[in-house]
């Protein structure tokens, strides 16, 4: 036979065909079986309803021979529907290429092909992945739950709508009846091939030395030092070759089901051939399941031995499948633990030479490739038993919580592959065109025969390898090298491949060094995928479980999220309807992964926040009265006892006192902890699962912010019920010490932590959150207002202008709290600081809000009144007519206490914003300074015209939004009630200082909103209130004349629309010098008699 006619049968086209339509194949058994029959969601719907069961019976119990036209037995189907509901699921039995193969089959054995792996890799490798595929399919169609349902429900409405059953129902029909018992019809149609071919002497014989080397235990490993690079130093930088390139790195699985499922099917070679019997029991030995298709699996023993006990003479068969069983089961599971140790420590050495050295990745490409094989067996040998394996002795042998440190070295080495690919390339360039084309054009010279053809093509090989360049690539030409070993494998072929063994080795050694050139990442695809993880989730979960539980393994975590990368590769162009669903798993599993780590290592940075802010508290001024005490008291040489139940507190800095550094504390296993975590979060800075680019640090970004945000508010201590909560000076160191820890953090964990922190407390100044919780803004803002202003407004709290803050004045059982800790110059920069101006924005509103509450509610006194003030701001200067039209206003006190509380409301939002502007005087000096310069230009009459317009005006603008414009007259006569009601003072000793405030700031406010003269109407106020006062020193009752003097202190109004002038007019300083001393007389002989009693 000529090499012209080899090439007529194209059998190398048609395995690979005949493989790649075989896995879609597969793959739509799979979904069928799996999706569409198990899930009741994707069950079309007509199956699960109760009037089609009798239907389904039917077509069970005839199937094929199903009689549609007998109404009194055919099934009630309503034919679209069905026809619709079951042609997706159908049409996948009708893909099933079944006369092909068996026709190519033919076709090899009447060509008498040589089938050798070590010779004739591609050519081998297709021809048993064809049958193993074949196979698969068979078994699996068999898994199929009611398939004869399905099928003939098909074909019955096919035939109602059409007349005529559908063309493929005879074959699928014949097919599905004689596969009810799968391996024993394979055995017999497999017969006439294994007799015709060399399936079992040729094909899964070569297997043996190469299955054996591949099953070596991690002590033999050790002793020949696998993968070691620098166990023998002179010969690092030699090329790492082999007479069986691709064999080298051929997955251990892949040749178990090869030999399982080979010798099934060719079984009587077992009793024939010794050394087909040694490869058969050696191969039992190793698993106890292999892989049909993702994760339906064959169990190896209990298959073989049902179908060999069924035979006559192979009892000998099922003796050793039970021995090796046994063995399986008490040795491979330490055995394979061994080879994963083994791997872990060989790996990280092979990983870390190439990382410092990645030019040895030209000449050490085998290595890379063999490592990254043996650990993808390693990995899914453990995922295959673990997820299968539920009952057994030994559970610690499918278990191992070290697996994350080979996946992350798996991925190591991918990336380093990836990463330095042109170093690879430039260097198989070099090897394919100076030393290759060289080898192989001596060895075509040398040949004994070697025909026309066969030289003009290996000719061609020479003097393309000789004028290779990356642009141009080779695949063709290896793809042409694989053609040419199928056909110089058939055995009238003119030239044999192997009656020439060196011609057959170096063509393996020029197709590897081909593949380096440009299938680089397909090569990586079959030595290191792991897309098996995404149909073995549980196990998948389980790992990464088992891997945050080991603090060691911390920081190989990253590699699951990374793996789920692969799962892009399960995919099939045969169906695409599972892409979706394979995408969603993914991107679930992966988001999963992120989360968990981002969580987990956001708990540590916070832990290790509340330490610091522990050691940091230990700092604050109110901790240090103790230590000035015991130092005093020890210069006074005086012994302190301590207080019964009060601890014994050690100085800041003693915990870092170690007499022993073994000693581990709880800061060191947090920092430990963290840096694992930190590690693993910061290794990779992005990648790709199917089309999503994935950012582990954004992960740790939006949980860190969120957990910062709640950690922020738990510092605050707000107890509604008690109306606790901490000072707004310790909860600003907390926040410094936390702060100041997580942006130390920044060149470890990868996350942008400048803007975490910047978003964490920009939210904070904010009513809430962006999850909707509450933030310090509004809780700070509620417990002023509910509980110091509020108690102020009562009278437990007063303010102490001298001391610029309020003081709690000492009464039993009404505050736990003093008031002076959290409302001084301090406490108000610290509030500052912390809310920011849109906090104290929000502060100020709430406050506004309550002040016009209480404009509100001084309106309707006025609007009751105003007969008789309109009477008074007329008459005011007639004192026998005042002294009537006084006692017929009611409702006086109401109006004190009214004003009373807007001027406590109105003083403390002015201490706030001083405490905003020093904190902004602090932080941005260049801005306030002009403003501040600018505020010296502003006269009285451009305040009036800016300044006080409605518009800029907070208590202008609550005024304006509660509708105070409905009667114009209130503001016009609500200046004549303040004085007449001051007259009406029984003597207000608290907060009452506080009405100047809120008489100057209502006052322009409201002749503001209504276009008044402010100066001419605050002078008409010090004109009534001054007359006011002469009458009250007419009095002759002391009672009523027993707070003059203090009325007169509070009518020295402090305003920019006043001047000292206006001011003598009306309150002679000789007056307030006189107040002052009577008060201070008084004041005296209060306290004085206090001390006698």
């Amino acid at each position: 036979m000529s090499l012209t006619s080899a090439y007529q049968h194209k059998l190398a086209e048609k395995l690979t065909i005949l493989n790649d339509r075989g896995q879609g194949v597969l793959i739509r058994m799979y979904n069928i079986k799996k999706y569409v029959w198990r899930d009741p969601k994707s069950k079309p719907p007509f199956l699960l309803e109760k009037s089609m069961e009798s239907s389904l019976k039917y077509i069970n119990k005839k199937f094929p021979n199903i009689d549609v036209r007998n109404k009194s037995s055919s099934p009630k189907i309503l034919g679209v529907h069905v026809i619709f509901s079951l042609f997706f699921i159908h049409s996948h039995f009708q893909f099933f290429p079944q006369d092909h193969v068996y026709e190519l089959l033919n076709t090899i054995d009447a060509c008498q092909c040589h089938f050798d792996i070590n010779l004739n890799f591609d050519f081998t490798q297709s021809y048993l992945d064809l049958i193993v595929t074949y196979t698969s399919v068979i078994l699996l169609l068999s898994r199929i739950e009611d398939r004869r349902v399905l099928i003939g429900m098909y074909n019955c409405a096919h035939e109602m709508l059409h007349g005529h059953s559908d063309p493929s129902f005879a074959r699928l029909g014949q097919m599905v009846l004689e596969y009810d018992h799968p391996l024993k019809k394979l055995t017999e149609e497999f017969g006439p091939h294994t007799k015709a071919s060399s399936l079992g002497d040729e094909a899964l014989l070569s297997l043996h030395f190469l299955f054996v080397r591949r099953n070596q235990g991690a002590e033999q490993w050790r002793s020949a030092q696998l993968l070691s690079l620098i166990s023998t130093p002179p010969a690092m930088i030699n090329p790492a070759n082999s007479d069986t390139m691709a064999c080298e790195y051929l997955s251990v699985e892949v040749m178990e089901r090869w030999i399982i499922i080979g010798f099934l099917l060719c079984n009587g070679c077992l009793n024939s051939n010794s050394q087909c019997q040694k490869l058969w029991k050696l191969c039992l030995q190793g698993s106890l399941y292999i892989t049909l298709i993702r994760e339906d699996v064959l169990q190896v023993h209990k298959v073989t031995e049902d179908l060999f006990s069924s035979w006559k003479g192979y009892g000998k068969r099922v003796a050793d499948i039970k021995e090796s069983k046994e063995h399986v089961i008490a040795n491979s599971g330490q055995f394979h633990c061994q080879r994963r140790q083994f791997l872990r420590m060989a790996v990280k050495e092979l990983e870390t030479v190439l990382t410092d050295e990645p030019g040895l990745l030209g000449p050490k490409a085998l290595y890379v490739f063999m490592a990254l094989s043996f650990i993808r067996d390693e990995v899914t040998w453990l995922v295959r038993h673990t997820e299968n394996v539920t009952k057994t002795k030994t559970p610690e042998d499918y278990a191992d919580s070290s697996i994350a440190e080979l996946l992350f070295l798996l991925e190591e080495i991918r990336a380093l592959v990836r990463r330095h690919i042109k170093v690879i390339q430039q260097y198989h360039l070099q090897y394919l065109a100076r030393f290759d084309a060289l080898v192989l054009s001596d060895i075509i010279q040398n040949l004994s025969v070697c025909p026309e053809e066969e030289s003009i093509i290996m000719s061609s090989f020479v003097s393309t390898l000789s004028s290779l360049n990356l642009k141009q690539g080779n695949w063709r030409e290896w793809r042409r090298k694989g053609l040419l070993r199928a056909y110089t494998s058939v055995a009238k072929a003119p030239l044999h491949l192997h009656e020439n063994p060196d011609l057959a080795k170096v063509m393996n050694l020029i197709v590897f060094h081909s593949r380096m050139l440009d299938s680089v990442e397909k090569v990586l695809v079959e030595t290191s995928d792991l897309s098996t993880f995404c149909f073995h989730l549980r196990t998948f979960e389980k790992m990464f479980t088992m891997t945050l539980e080991e603090p060691t393994m911390l920081r190989y975590a990253i590699a699951f999220p990374l793996i789920c990368a692969h799962f892009v590769h399960c995919t099939h162009e045969m169906c695409p309807e599972e892409y979706p669903h394979l995408k969603n798993h993914s991107l679930h599993h992966c988001n999963s992964f992120l989360e968990e780590l981002a969580k987990q290592t956001s708990n540590c940075v916070l832990e290790i926040c509340a330490e610091q802010r522990n050691l940091s508290e230990q700092l604050l001024p109110k901790h240090c009265a103790t230590t000035i005490s015991k130092a005093k008291n020890k210069k006074m040489k005086q012994k302190q006892t301590p207080r019964k139940g009060e601890p014994e507190r050690d100085k800041p800095g003693a915990e870092s006192h170690r007499k022993n550094r073994s000693i581990v504390t709880n800061m060191d296993k947090l920092h430990l902890h963290l840096t694992e975590l930190a590690l693993t979060m910061n290794h990779v800075h992005s990648f790709s699962v199917f089309e999503h680019t994935i950012f582990p640090s954004e992960y740790l970004s939006s949980h860190l912010e969120a957990r910062l945000n709640r950690a922020i508010v738990w510092l605050a201590g707000y107890n509604a019920a008690t109306q606790e909560i901490a000072r707004p000076s310790e909860l600003l160191a907390g926040v410094k010490a936390y702060i100041s820890f997580i942006q130390s953090l920044a060149q470890f964990v990868g996350a942008d932590v400048s803007r975490v922190i910047r978003n964490a407390l920009l939210q904070q100044t904010q009513p809430l959150d962006s999850c909707g919780e509450q933030t310090i803004t509004t809780l700070y803002t509620n417990w002023y207002l509910e509980g110091l202003l509020r108690q102020a407004s009562s009278g437990t709290i007063t303010l102490a202008p001298a001391m610029q803050a309020f003081v709690s004045l000492p009464r039993e059982g009404e505050q736990n709290f003093s008031a002076e800790e959290f409302s001084d110059v301090s406490e108000m920069r610290a509030l500052a600081e912390l809310l920011g101006p849109y906090g104290m924005k929000f502060l100020s509103e709430n406050l506004m809000w309550h002040v016009t509450s209480q404009i509100v509610e001084l309106k309707k006194l006025v609007v009751e009144n105003m007969d008789v003030l309109v009477q008074i701001r007329s008459n005011f200067s007639k004192a026998d007519l005042m002294a009537s039209l006084l006692p017929q206003l009611t409702g006086a006190d109401n109006v004190l206490k009214r004003m009373t509380i807007i001027g406590v409301i109105l003083t403390f939002r002015a201490m706030a914003q001083e405490g905003l502007r020093e904190v902004f005087s602090s932080h941005c000096p260049f801005l306030m300074g002009p403003i501040e310069c600018l505020k010296e230009f502003v006269t009285a009459d451009t305040d009036i015209k800016v300044r006080d317009r409605v518009k800029y005006n907070p208590l202008g603008r609550s005024v304006s939004s509660r509708r105070t414009r409905g009667q114009p007259g209130a503001a016009h006569t609500s200046p004549s009630l303040l004085p007449a009601s001051v007259n009406h003072d029984p003597g207000y000793n608290n907060n009452i200082h506080c009405l100047t405030k809120a008489i100057i700031q209502v006052s322009a406010a409201l002749f503001t909103l209504y276009n008044k003269n402010i100066e001419t109407h605050l002078k008409e106020f010090l004109v009534v209130a001054s007359v006011s006062l002469l009458q009250l020193g007419q009095e002759t009752d002391k009672l009523k004349t027993r707070n003059r003097e203090s009325i007169s202190l509070l009518m020295r109004l402090e305003s920019s629309f006043l001047t000292l002038d206006m001011l003598e007019s009306c309150f002679p300083y000789v007056l307030l010098r006189n107040a002052y001393r009577e008060v201070s007389r008084a004041f005296y002989l209060n306290r004085v008699a206090a001390s006698t009693h």
